[in-house]
């Protein structure tokens, strides 16, 4: 890494208006995780205005019925075989279609601009590419892929083994989901476990013969409050049962009850450790039976001794663009959780400052669009792979 003097690009080398049409144009196009047409349609307009950024684009066919994956890139360097900056981005969002035209509007209050996605995180999908613009004008040491994908808030599924690849060339990864509590990078994240439980009794008429009955939701009751006995806040352990769903009638011993877990786990040691705790419960009743399937679906994110030297670099940045920058470590999962478990220094929360995240309060601050892209972009410019 090298530690710049002045800044290469400033928020003024930028045109906010330009910024905010082009990213109203995104807003208005919605796209939830599952709807692959959707998704698509901003893609396609978002692999016609990287190109016009002079970005080279590569477009990878969807999988598991998900949309397709966009990486464009930095035109390649001559004579160089360096490694490379990657940033990770998604243009998928939580919220359904039919969000803007009901509870979420496009619409500015003050500094704050609503939408769906806006915050989390078309705004930081926008800027990066802008970044990239400005760094391929000011002249870059390293070859820069934006990577944008179109399933991470449903855990990436059909994205993941790309993300891997790409990250085995990579120097640095980059990733610009929303910042946190006022501006905050992420330095760290937790992993991310998630189960299903379904547990299996035996059915039996409730008012006639309820003692043949075994019921599979008072098992599921009881395996409830064992599994929230892990919890562990002083550790940073997370066990939450965030769906139950069993039985057929009020009149019914149930015979089948299904739970659905969301673990949050600090470091690899403590992910094995409450896993298979987790794996290895079995029922008291030799009439009740437990099937449990999944696994750990990010690893955790701990800040390695080169993310710290990443963040240093940037914090020093930020303070010549007058901000004084902090990390935080966040139990939210992202797809730089995947790049930081290959070794990979990781720099997480480099998107726009806002709130509301998954809510219909969601926004950013229009503000922090300008100093934050600066940012971004002198980055781009200033890391050349040495330590």
């Amino acid at each position: 890494m090298t530690s710049p003097t002045t800044l290469t690009i400033t928020p003024d080398d930028i045109d906010l208006g330009a910024l905010l049409s082009e990213l109203h144009r995104w807003v208005e196009m919605e796209t939830p995780s599952p709807d692959a047409v959707a998704v698509n349609r901003l893609v396609d307009h978002v692999e016609g205005y990287a190109k016009a950024a002079g970005l080279e684009t590569e477009r990878r066919a969807g999988t598991l019925s998900f949309g397709d994956i966009l990486i464009a890139r930095t035109p390649r360097l001559e004579g160089t075989n360096a490694r490379r900056i990657l940033i990770l981005a998604h243009l998928d969002t939580v919220h359904a279609t039919g969000t803007l035209a009901g509870p979420l509007p496009l619409r500015q209050e003050g500094d704050r601009l609503y939408g769906p996605g806006i915050y989390d995180m078309k705004a930081g999908v926008l800027m990066a590419v802008e970044a990239m613009r400005l760094a391929v004008r000011a002249g870059t040491h390293l070859p820069v892929d934006l990577l944008i994908v179109p399933d991470e808030e449903v855990g990436s599924k059909s994205s993941r083994p790309v993300i891997e690849e790409l990250a085995r060339d990579a120097a640095y990864a980059l990733v610009v989901e929303p910042a946190r509590d006022g501006g905050k990078i992420v330095t760290a994240r937790k992993g991310v476990g998630m189960f299903d439980i379904t547990v299996r009794g035996r059915a039996a008429h409730a008012g006639v013969r309820p003692l043949d009955g075994r019921s599979a939701i008072r098992a599921a009751a009881q395996l409830v409050l064992d599994l929230e006995a892990l919890n562990d806040p002083a550790r940073g352990i997370t066990v939450t049962t965030g769906m139950i769903q069993g039985g057929t009638g009020r009149n019914t011993v149930p015979a089948e009850c299904r739970l659905q877990l969301d673990l949050r786990l600090p470091d690899a040691a403590t992910a094995a450790e409450i896993i298979g705790k987790i794996e290895s419960l079995r029922p008291t009743d030799p009439d009740i039976s437990f099937e449990i399937s999944g696994g750990l679906n990010r690893p955790p994110f701990a800040q390695s001794a080169e993310g710290r030297k990443l963040f240093d670099q940037t914090a020093a940045i930020a303070a010549e663009l007058g901000i004084a920058l902090e990390g935080m470590a966040t139990g939210g999962g992202s797809d730089g959780n995947f790049t930081a478990a290959l070794g990979v220094a990781t720099l997480d929360g480099l998107g726009a400052d806002g709130a509301g995240a998954h809510t219909y309060e969601e926004h950013i601050l229009v503000g922090s669009l300008l100093p934050r892209t600066a940012l971004l972009a002198n980055l781009l410019v200033s890391l050349d792979g040495t330590s």
